[in-house]
């Protein structure tokens, strides 16, 4: 049976979905309001042609070449069943993601839910209580999870061209739209200038080298490098697809679109007096303040603007799943010859068993917990900081060294229908200064733990 290609499409929406999530909507604000503003975005989208650009085409090479699930793309692109541990760690981490990912995905789905019925408004100790509340409830969570991950499993199983890229090609245009729609209403806010000046003239002088490793960083997991996710989306695409057009394209999307949360969040937060610096209780505690009182002299926009934003949220946090779940699926329908539904129930029920772990050690039960974490965190912690520095490192390394040199060229260039001099640029930064950016982040990421 011939394997699945997306469209023309579908390449740029399905793989660009799977960078867009809550890294871009929710990460990405917090990381500019704590780093400088504007300053941080020139940093961050240097370091995405730097980093981010030639890790997506490694990946972008080893699974077009590979045509298979990422295990078994390793594994024949290395000429030696050692390398198959990138794709194993791959399938592992990409379960271990989504497992705790859909937890934070559930709370989106309640948030819009509360929305809907006007649950969380209130002034700060409210929406304080409520978020806690949530997160310590036995149930509920966990119901909203595997929510979460049984909608996931429904695109999944429906295949390549009729589930992930069908669903791409309505979540993302869908998504941009929600963007626009809530960037330009928190632009129209009374004082709402500060927040557009802060995003948009930089201040060199909050530049350190502790910004510039955050910048790396954000590049790095904004562009979900290293989970395999590139790798096996990479193998449905067709030979004609010029990869390094695709991948600047995704790549413009993506830090598109994580500009376009900042335009979104911070001049509402500069209506309302609020700190760009809020950190990672941005979405859950300070913004829903922040709509409530924003747009307190139009109730009627502030709930449509509360709803748009958690729709938003819970569409981001899809297409960032359904890319997470394709990865073991993949695998476990090629290598253990069984259908592609039964492979997703496969990764379905894993992910669901780590995500009520997940949900219960956030506070219904606290002392369920992995050194001295709650699970949850563990399993960030995990996949962050180990995970995905180890996977996107090898990569680096498998294809920068160790592939012959003519496979590599051929697949960069479309077996030379695709002019480029930017071959010798790219493997110079993916042999040299890419292992170098992600041992960076590694030491800076355990450092400060």
């Amino acid at each position: 049976m011939a394997r699945a290609n997306f469209g023309k499409i579908g390449v740029i929406l399905a793989t660009a979905g799977s960078a867009v999530g809550l890294g871009n909507i929710w990460r990405f604000p917090y990381m500019t309001g704590e780093n400088g503003g504007a300053a941080f975005i020139l940093l961050y989208i240097a370091c995405v042609f730097i980093l981010g650009i030639p890790g997506m085409l490694c990946e972008f090479v080893v699974g077009r070449h590979g045509a298979s699930n990422a295990v078994r793309a390793y594994q024949q692109f290395g000429h030696s069943p050692h390398w198959r541990i990138i794709g194993i760690l791959g399938v592992i981490t990409s379960m271990i993601i989504l497992g705790f990912y859909a937890v934070v995905a559930g709370w989106c789905l309640q948030y819009l839910y509360a929305s809907m019925t006007g649950s969380i408004i209130g002034d700060k100790a409210y929406v304080e209580q409520y978020f806690a509340d949530l997160s310590s409830d036995t149930l509920i969570p966990i119901l909203w999870a595997i929510g979460f991950i049984a909608i996931t499993h429904f695109i999944i199983a429906k295949g390549v061209r009729g589930g992930i890229e069908r669903a791409s090609n309505v979540l993302m245009p869908t998504l941009l739209i929600l963007l626009l729609i809530i960037a330009v209403a928190s632009c129209s806010l009374p004082g709402a200038s500060d927040g557009i000046r802060f995003l948009f003239m930089p201040d060199f002088s909050k530049l350190t080298s502790s910004v510039l490793i955050e910048a790396l960083g954000q590049a790095f997991f904004s562009l979900s490098l290293g989970t395999a996710c590139l790798c096996t989306y990479a193998s449905y695409f067709s030979k004609q697809t010029n990869l390094v057009g695709s991948a600047t394209q995704i790549a413009c999307l993506d830090s598109l679109i994580a500009i376009l949360a900042g335009l979104m969040i911070f001049p509402a937060a500069a209506a309302v007096g609020v700190s760009p610096d809020s950190g990672p209780s941005l979405i859950f505690i300070t913004l829903p303040n922040v709509f409530s009182q924003a747009f307190v002299s139009m109730p009627a926009v502030g709930y449509i603007i509360s709803i748009l934003f958690y729709l938003l949220l819970s569409m981001a946090a899809l297409t960032s799943t359904i890319s997470m779940h394709e990865i073991g699926t993949a695998f476990f329908h090629e290598e253990l010859q069984i259908s592609r539904n039964n492979a997703a129930y496969i990764v379905t029920t894993i992910c669901s068993v780590i995500a009520i772990f997940c949900s219960l050690s956030m506070g219904a039960y606290p002392d369920m917990q992995i050194m001295g974490m709650p699970i949850l965190s563990f399993c960030d912690s995990l996949t962050a900081d180990w995970l995905l520095p180890a996977g996107s490192l090898l990569t680096c390394i498998l294809v920068g060294w160790f592939i012959p040199k003519h496979i590599v060229h051929d697949e960069f260039t479309n077996h030379g229908t695709v002019a480029t001099h930017l071959y010798a640029i790219w493997l110079f930064l993916i042999r040299f200064v890419c292992p170098i950016a992600i041992i960076a982040i590694f030491i800076h990421q355990n450092m400060q733990k």
